[in-house]
């Protein structure tokens, strides 16, 4: 389907490498592009004469959609249309990422969120619709479509219900979270800007997993992470078990950010970003052969983004260390030493300087506590001093007549819970 991108800026060059990428992700051909410097035409977006230039344009490359890297709002959509050739479609920004999103959406979560979304950027123009009508106007003229009179209290009752679905999916999911702490398991996510080759990182970091042998403690862990050149190739959540040093971690790769995204849009999906705010670590994974101002700009959002609910440490990871040269890569790091003041430097494409990186995530995981525990000899302590051993990392155990001694380390919540289980040991009564 080709398609004609359209990008207007109040100001500078307008940068169209951003939408070409999710136009193509989502299935258009690009064939065209007009573009323009100026404050926002009211009525079309653009100056009249670039429209008319959108429209012989069109004509010439038989282009079916033009694609614009701005907001519209539906008069602008509707004056568009009559001003481009019959028949060929006019799509904003987000109109197209929703489109994107609804193509990749899989599971049921991702699907919801999707729904969601398309719900909240439909909300005011039903909303527009309604207010016309009330003023006894037709807005069916204006490209909003015929007036339903319940509508809007139609969309206002599906938001309210997928909200609700989404609240016990997330429930389900911090029970899950829960779980995995108590079991010992850190949780690391990685956080980024799309295609900045999170999914390949997470191959690197990730253990060949055999999911059934995992089914009943962690269904959800996926034995593959996709990695491929385009955006949104990660729409939900992917989890799977780490190479780590010493420690069980459970690695996640989310749905990456994208500029300039409304807030409605963020907040639809704000159940997939809960698993980067709850996690114990996050990896900010950039791609470090992008121009440095654009690197400085994506840092800056991911950062106002996390931070604005997060309290896990964040390590800054340059990725595609391949694509550019020592030189390069120096002068880049000391460009961004404020926003990333020791960040590490890797390729997931190659596996370079990974061990690093893993060393690092140990590195900046919660601390462990050391304990060692005297537990009394009964039919129960073997099976107590098996669970520590799953859980915790062992550094002696000593057996005596009547009581079992266990040095280890292990997460707070472990070792609390390895009192407990120490406490309920009831020593065998002794024969008269």
């Amino acid at each position: 389907m080709n398609a004609i991108i359209a990008k207007r800026v109040d100001s500078g060059t307008p940068d169209t490498s951003e939408i070409s990428d999710l136009a193509r992700a989502a299935g258009y051909t690009v064939v065209g592009e007009v573009t323009q410097t100026r404050t926002e035409d009211p009525a079309l977006g653009m100056g009249e004469g670039k429209v008319e230039e959108l429209a012989v344009l069109s004509e010439q490359l038989d282009a079916e959609a033009v694609i614009f890297d701005n907001r519209l709002d539906p008069y602008q959509t509707y004056n568009l249309g009559q001003k481009l050739p019959t028949g060929v479609e006019v799509i904003d920004r987000f109109t197209l990422i929703l489109d994107i999103f609804g193509q990749r959406a899989q599971t049921r979560k991702a699907q919801l969120q999707v729904e969601l979304a398309e719900l909240r950027y439909e909300l005011p123009r039903a909303e527009a619709k309604t207010s016309l009508a009330k003023r006894e106007e037709r807005p069916g003229f204006m490209g909003l479509g015929e007036y339903d009179e319940s509508r809007e209290q139609d969309i206002k009752k599906q938001i309210s219900n997928i909200r609700d679905e989404l609240e016990r999916i997330e429930k389900t999911e911090e029970h899950r979270r829960q779980q995995r702490r108590e079991s010992g398991f850190d949780l690391v996510a990685l956080a980024g800007y799309t295609n900045a080759g999170k999914s390949t990182l997470m191959r690197q970091l990730a253990t060949d997993l055999d999911v059934d042998e995992n089914e009943e403690l962690h269904p959800d862990l996926d034995s593959t992470a996709k990695s491929e050149d385009r955006l949104f190739t990660t729409l939900g959540t992917t989890t799977r078990k780490m190479e780590a040093r010493r420690r069980d971690v459970l690695l996640t790769d989310t749905v990456g950010f994208i500029s300039d995204l409304p807030h409605w849009l963020v907040e639809s999906f704000k159940s997939t970003l809960d698993q980067v705010y709850r996690a114990d670590l996050i990896l900010l994974v950039v791609d470090v052969s992008d121009p440095v101002e654009e690197i400085r700009e994506k840092l800056v959002t991911s950062h106002d983004t996390l931070y604005e609910r997060n309290e896990a440490p964040i390590v800054t990871v340059l990725n595609k260390i391949d694509k550019v040269d020592a030189e390069e890569l120096d002068e880049k790091r000391a460009a961004l030493s404020a926003l990333a003041p020791n960040p590490v430097a890797v390729s997931g494409q190659e596996g370079e300087n990974v061990d690093a990186l893993i060393d690092r995530i140990d590195a900046e995981l919660p601390d462990w506590e050391h304990e060692r525990l005297v537990l009394p000899m009964t039919e129960e302590t073997m099976s107590v001093v098996s669970w520590i051993h799953d859980n915790a990392q062992v550094n002696d155990v000593n057996y005596g007549d009547d009581d079992v001694l266990v040095d280890f380390e292990a997460r707070p919540t472990v070792v609390e819970q390895s009192r407990s289980k120490a406490s309920d040991l009831t020593p065998a009564a002794e024969s008269a």
